[in-house]
């Protein structure tokens, strides 16, 4: 029994050293996330493989989002058209003080092909019910297609009530997409949908489990929320389905979030974001091009905007290279709504840099946790910012799940990704860059709003934390590289 166990520890110990070894020269991470697996492995022997196979393997597929239908719109020729036009100084901008920004607009230019548009009006939603009610209105109205696509995709209240209208939509003759990640909406699969799939609508999960209950896809999450009815009306931001989301969870409590609808060219670039994903998470049923996806949009707005994508299929990190470019741009004040906030190095330094240059920083992050570690790791990396002037804010109104990124009245963006590792590097992401003083201050205003019900986290008051809570601390900033 001795040598059983002495066999079996020692061929753990070699398959560990070989895994570690898979670590160091063949994937390639950064620095501190190896050494955070190579802890997790050497620390936790047996259960740290199994752990690392869920989580810790990366995404070798390449090419995982393909559409022909990309070139048949135009993109690269209008993508080639405003980079040469930005060189050549000759691009217009319906408002001038959009020039300023000419480098940002390049960036995601060339960093995501994510194409300028100007014509845009766009309502911003920060409270779920109004949101919701919006959405299904615009649903009911629709007239030739719905694509919906959720990270979270409950069937409480709130997702029965959407999937009788797409429901009813289909019955009417409406073509009805639905795309949920398998992952955020565990307990939900296609069967669910039966009526509406019975009469013509099309669902998919994306990354699927191959077994029930057993994902090894549990990083690499399509954490994207977004909503294009007829190819004319888009929404992107920060809420899922259910109903916690309309403040109807006691655990959360008020749900406060951020939302963009959106009329105008900009849905163009949301439509081929989930007809790439739909694509990928589709064996079958792929979308091909159609001039309906794409109709000719009349004038409704002047909102400057740019769609920027990022995921683990991608080289760069390009929604992270957004944010620090508008930190770096930034010359009176930086508001931050997060719900996580577990940056890496370079995101602390450049909003330390901020501070220390004169610039207003203020970070605003939720009172209660939904994940405990990533909580305490949040509360420690605002801590570390107080020392350099920082000012944070913690909400108290219930839960806060908005992500946002005000500059100065002049730069917004507002999206899916959280600034942490996970929505940097391993969660599919989408958010929208705000080129317009009018959307930014209104944004910064709903900022200001929120801070009559926080309650401000000083040095002092940080300083004088308890010592379970400093090891609390001490023990997520040790996992943080892979959380």
């Amino acid at each position: 029994m001795t040598t059983i166990i002495s066999f079996i520890v020692t061929g753990i110990l070699i398959l560990n050293i070989f895994l570690a070894i898979a670590l160091i020269f063949l994937e390639r991470r950064d620095a501190t996330s190896t050494w955070a697996w190579l802890m997790v492995l050497f620390f936790i022997p047996f259960f740290g493989f199994f752990i690392y196979l869920m989580f810790g393997r990366r995404l070798r597929e390449k090419h995982l989002f393909r559409w022909e239908g990309r070139n048949k719109i135009g993109i690269d020729q209008l993508i080639d058209y405003q980079m040469s036009s930005i060189q050549d100084n000759t691009l217009e901008f319906r408002h001038s003080e959009m020039e300023k920004y000419k480098d940002m607009i390049y960036l995601h230019l060339r960093n995501n092909d994510a194409v300028l548009t100007q014509d845009n009006d766009v309502e911003i939603f920060n409270d779920g019910n109004a949101k919701f009610e919006a959405l299904i209105e615009d649903l009911e109205n629709a007239k030739d297609h719905i694509h919906v696509q959720y990270y979270i995709f409950r069937l409480d209240h709130l997702g029965k009530r959407i999937r009788e209208v797409l429901t009813k939509k289909v019955k009417e003759g409406v073509e009805v997409r639905l795309l949920f990640d398998d992952m955020g909406s565990r307990g939900v699969y296609k069967r669910h949908f039966h009526e509406l799939i019975h009469y013509g609508g099309k669902v998919e999960a994306f990354f699927p489990s191959i077994l029930p209950l057993i994902n090894t896809r549990l990083n690499y999450r399509n954490h994207r929320k977004i909503v294009v009815i007829d190819g004319k009306i888009g929404y992107i931001g920060g809420f899922n389905v259910g109903d916690e989301y309309l403040g109807k969870v006691k655990k959360f409590g008020y749900w406060r979030d951020t939302h963009l609808r959106i009329e105008g060219s900009a849905v163009h670039p949301i439509q081929t974001r989930f007809i790439l994903d739909w694509n990928q998470a589709s064996a079958d049923q792929d979308i091909e091009y159609a001039d309906k996806y794409f109709p000719a949009i009349p004038l409704k707005g002047s909102v400057g905007m740019q769609i920027v994508s990022s995921g683990p299929d991608s080289e760069w990190e390009q929604i992270k290279d957004g944010y620090l470019k508008m930190i770096f741009r930034a010359k009176k004040y930086i508001y931050i709504q997060t719900p996580y906030f577990i940056p890496d190095i370079s995101f602390l330094d450049a909003l330390r840099i901020a501070c220390l240059s004169g610039v207003d920083v203020r970070i605003m992050i939720p009172n209660k946790p939904d994940h405990i570690f990533v909580y305490w790791a949040t509360y420690s990396n605002v801590g570390h910012l107080l020392k350099a002037g920082a000012k944070i804010y913690i909400y108290e109104n219930g839960f806060l799940h908005a992500k946002k990124i005000v500059i100065d009245d002049e730069v917004a963006t507002v999206g899916t990704a959280n600034i942490d590792v996970r929505s940097f590097k391993l969660n599919f992401e989408v958010n929208a860059f705000i080129y317009d003083h009018d959307k930014s201050h209104e944004l910064a205003e709903l900022f200001e709003q929120d801070l009559l019900v926080s309650t401000e986290l000083t040095l002092d008051i940080y300083n004088e934390r308890p010592l379970n809570i400093r090891m609390k601390e001490s023990f997520a900033n040790l996992i943080s590289p892979i959380l």
